[in-house]
């Protein structure tokens, strides 16, 4: 009598073991064994973390094992079981590997493939390919789109993160409760004391000092010493928290009436302002998208103000970039004078001020939400909605997309919505965050996606012209990293470009992309994949969002703006329209009171916090892949990998601002907080 071995592997979550039964059945191309009865729950098997074998006697032959089916039934109470992975021993002595990494919720049968990750075309029996039709069948009906606002990226259809599937939720709900989290940064750094004073003013920016808690020779220590400098300033825009906002000057802006005359003194070359920009020596930063967005108006004892300035920066004979003109508005006009260098001292620090705050509001709302939150999520639905488990791109993606979603949802539930926290400090709380969305997405493409095609759409990809720009060049590195492994995966699976164009599940997975996540006419979002260079590049750019850019905007939150007068997530006044009026207790009464500070500064706290059990770019725990070439290419990834943050750190040693946001060690695989 043929006898198979089966060994199940328990994962070490939460809620890992079971009392319930378990049941599997194996499906082979000639027959399947009868449903088996792995144990009974008085035995108290699949404890966490357990391995444990079974035998299974058959009859007959059951030709190649195609398929594993999991069944639990409940036994007195309903247990979540997480299956890491199933073994198979044959009769013959071969060993087939069953990848799972689900939960088995319920009384619900889960079917699994072979690890061997496979094409649709691929497939030639009747039983792989109705498994595969019927795994995505099931799945669109899980993991439905929903409009969470008109004008913004679809999101998935749930309210809460209960509501999620069981399997893209967080292991604890504890972890991503945003009030919780906020509410016990707050305690930590000892502001709550201040919390009770909400609406009142501090009396001066040595104030606060006394909310601000100093971590030896830190980034936002250093900030705090010198955050008026022009250097600190200009440095931002290079290596801050938002570091996508300058580019190059071609031409002096029509609005923005910048003479030669005005910035004379701040030229190091002896070249008119003209000359300076045909040399590629003047950036422009432009809030033009701050235009028209409403303040937040949800506190009716204080009124909010926000600008949408522009700011000319200048890079000096030291490769220093510095700002040597900043206007508030986008309508030049005498209510609305260009500021320089050479003015008073408090009209020059209030408007590099107005541009610090302009750039929290686009780097939170665009940057950070949409550009990385948003669109990770959409990547994600449409990954589970077309892509079956067995497919080589969701072996790939998934672990790039871990959290992502639960993390959406939990933000759009605490955090983003209606009277949420984002409501508490912020001056685009109250609806202009959405409007702040909207806006962004009529100009929103896939190739600003794409890393080297955006740094080169904003004219900074010479690092000759333009030293010190970390960003970019680790940004190109790990850039590079990614395409190379992904280069790789692909080569393994994808013989040809007409095998990309024949992969007609790819094909649906970059459809629902285009034509449902994002639905704008004019996002250049690819509608089909033709080559394998354009699937490349395609799947270089969602992992690379979900890991490395937004580690490069999320991670330095409270490194740059726990000082809030450098990043002052709301002002109090409206921006100046005449030069020589401004005075200290004009700015301070212009920033953020007592209470919003606190909330400000528990939020860029929290948010600067990797999660527990993080995952960095290159740790695959769960092994979807199991082929010999699909490991040997995760390996040689992780070996770029560590040489890549061998560099940063040895880049780094003795710099006062070391920049380390790209480096891998600190770079997690996915969106998750």
């Amino acid at each position: 009598m043929p006898s198979y071995t089966v060994t199940v592997a328990t994962g070490s979550q939460w809620f890992a073991g079971t009392d319930d039964y378990v049941y599997v059945t194996l499906v082979g191309t000639e027959k399947c064994s009868e449903k088996t009865l792995l144990d009974k729950p008085l035995y108290n098997d699949f404890e966490r973390g357990a391995v444990d074998s079974y035998d299974i006697n058959v009859t007959e032959d059951l030709g190649d094992i195609e398929l594993v089916k999991i069944e639990k039934r409940k036994y007195w109470m309903q247990d979540d079981w997480y299956c890491k992975y199933i073994t198979v021993k044959t009769p013959a002595g071969d060993y087939i590997e069953f990848p799972c990494f689900r939960w088995v919720t319920d009384d619900k049968e889960i079917i699994l493939r072979d690890g061997r990750a496979r094409l649709p075309q691929n497939d030639k029996t009747r039983v792989a390919k109705q498994h595969r039709r019927k795994e995505l069948e099931l799945r669109q009906k899980v993991y439905r789109w929903r409009e969470w606002h008109p004008g913004f990226p679809m999101s998935i259809d749930a309210n809460t993160h209960k509501e999620l599937p069981r399997d893209i939720q967080f292991d604890s709900e504890k972890g991503i409760d945003f009030v919780l989290n906020y509410s016990k940064a707050i305690e930590n750094l000892y502001v709550n004391r201040f919390m009770h004073m909400f609406q009142s003013s501090w009396n001066d920016f040595a104030d606060f000092e006394r909310i601000f808690v100093r971590i030896s020779n830190t980034i936002s220590e250093y900030v705090m010493q010198h955050w008026q400098e022009d250097f600190m300033f200009g440095y931002q825009f290079l290596n801050g928290c938002n570091p996508v906002m300058m580019q190059k000057s071609t031409k002096i802006p029509d609005n923005f009436p910048v003479t030669s005359a005005m910035v004379e003194s701040c030229l190091e070359r002896d070249l008119t302002l003209e000359e300076e920009v045909k040399a590629g020596n003047i950036y422009i930063a432009d809030y033009a998208i701050m235009e028209g967005i409403s303040p937040n108006s949800t506190d009716p004892c204080t009124l909010q103000y926000l600008a949408a300035p522009i700011c000319m920066l200048y890079k000096n004979v030291q490769n220093k970039i510095l700002p040597i003109a900043i206007q508030l508005g986008q309508t030049p006009g005498e209510d609305n004078p260009i500021f320089l260098p050479t003015d008073d001292k408090y009209d020059w620090l209030l408007a590099k001020i107005w541009v610090r705050s302009s750039d929290f509001h686009v780097h939170q709302t665009v940057t950070h939400l949409l550009r990385t939150h948003l669109i990770s999520e959409v990547f994600g639905i449409a990954m589970f909605r077309q892509l079956p488990a067995v497919h080589p791109a969701f072996k790939l993606l998934l672990p790039h997309i871990r959290f992502t979603i639960a993390i959406n949802t939990k933000a759009r539930e605490q955090l983003i919505c209606e009277c949420g926290l984002f409501d508490k400090a912020n001056g685009t709380g109250g609806g202009g965050h959405v409007e702040l969305v909207q806006k962004s997405m009529k100009t929103f493409t896939y190739k600003s996606l794409c890393f080297p095609e955006a740094i080169k759409a904003r004219g900074l990809e010479s690092e000759e012209e333009l030293p010190y720009y970390y960003y970019r060049d680790d940004g190109l590195r790990v850039w590079k990293a990614v395409q190379s492994f992904v280069t790789d995966i692909v080569s393994i699976y994808y013989s040809s470009d007409e095998t990309v164009q024949d992969d007609e599940e790819i094909q649906a997975f970059v459809k629902d992309v285009c034509s449902f996540g994002i639905r704008f006419p004019l996002n250049e979002f690819p509608k089909s994949l033709k080559t394998r260079e354009q699937l490349i590049e395609y799947l270089t750019t969602v992992i690379f969002t979900a890991s490395a850019q937004h580690a490069s905007i999320n991670f330095g939150q409270y490194d740059w703006c726990s000082w809030i007068p450098n990043s002052p997530p709301t002002m109090r006044k409206a921006p100046p329209t005449k030069k020589g009026t401004v005075t200290v207790q004009h700015i301070i009464e212009s920033l953020p009171d007592r209470g919003r500070s606190c909330w400000h500064l528990g939020a860029v706290w929290a948010l600067s916090q990797f999660q527990e059990n993080e995952l960095f770019l290159g740790m695959y725990p769960d092994e979807h892949f199991t082929e010999k070439p699909a490991k040997a290419a995760m390996e040689k990834f992780r070996k770029k990998l560590t040489e890549i943050t061998s560099f940063i750190k040895s880049r780094n040693e003795g710099k006062k601002l070391p920049y380390y946001y790209l480096s891998p060690d600190r770079i997690p695989n996915s969106v998750a907080v």
